[in-house]
């Protein structure tokens, strides 16, 4: 029986790297995000059978209808992965880069997850995959908006695992909380702490094929994690200033 995967934020960066790694695996993919031609050459370089939806994220209502179209396209849905995402520095806190991370990571990242949930529980089961960040575990000060928004994604996937818990349909929810990875977004430029897209994508499959609840990437950021979550507010904020 044929696998399915909707990768929402498919266009580049890990999305992009995540579509051809799925298609690799054998699933049938469906990419979303807002370059539908970019996505349509992406499709046809996949070895599988390929499904494309314009997805704006940052309207809600439209990326559920996006959804919706995109899973009445394909033959199944076993694995939806939420990657879109946007982050900016602004230590001069402008209204707009903050709205724009709210809108993205905060409502856009809500609106897919119930809609992937919806989806999940009616057909009995499925894996939900969200793209967190290690940004999630301290407050950035050059990028609030950006670490709240993440701690949201990473706080939420929590919650949902709880959720299902007790209930009647196998649904697997993973939080993934990358370090730097060399996308438009990254922010820094530490060559040695620097993964690939693709690097990144190996190292969650790699936790997609055995259900991981949460994991790094790369695997070095566990220790950074535990660093930034114990060493001491005053300590960390002069270290990061």
């Amino acid at each position: 029986m044929t696998r399915g995967a909707i990768v929402v934020g498919a266009s580049s960066g890990i999305g992009e790297a995540l579509a051809r790694a799925l298609a690799a695996e054998g699933y049938e993919v469906g990419m979303a995000a807002r370059r539908r031609e970019r996505m349509k050459r992406i499709g046809a370089e996949l070895p599988t059978h390929t499904a494309v939806a314009k997805m704006d994220v940052s309207d809600p209502e439209d990326a559920r209808d996006a959804f919706e179209d995109l899973a009445a396209a394909m033959t199944s849905i076993d694995l939806v992965v939420i990657s879109a995402g946007v982050g900016h520095l602004n230590r001069g806190l402008e209204w707009e880069p903050d709205r724009e991370t709210i809108d993205v990571n905060v409502r856009g990242f809500t609106a897919i997850a119930t809609a992937a949930m919806a989806h999940f529980e009616t057909q009995g089961g499925g894996h939900l995959v969200g793209i967190s960040s290690v940004g999630a575990v301290f407050g950035n000060p050059g990028a609030p908006a950006y670490s709240a928004s993440k701690a949201f994604v990473s706080t939420y996937l929590e919650g949902l695992r709880g959720r299902q818990a007790d209930r009647e349909a196998d649904v697997t929810i993973t939080t993934v909380e990358p370090g730097f990875v060399d996308t438009e977004m990254a922010m820094g430029d530490d060559l040695f702490w620097m993964a690939s897209p693709e690097t990144a994508a190996s190292q969650i499959v790699r936790a997609i094929r055995r259900e991981r609840d949460h994991v790094y990437v790369t695997r070095r950021w566990r220790l950074v994690a535990w660093f930034l979550k114990a060493t001491p507010d005053r300590l960390l904020r002069r270290a990061l200033s």
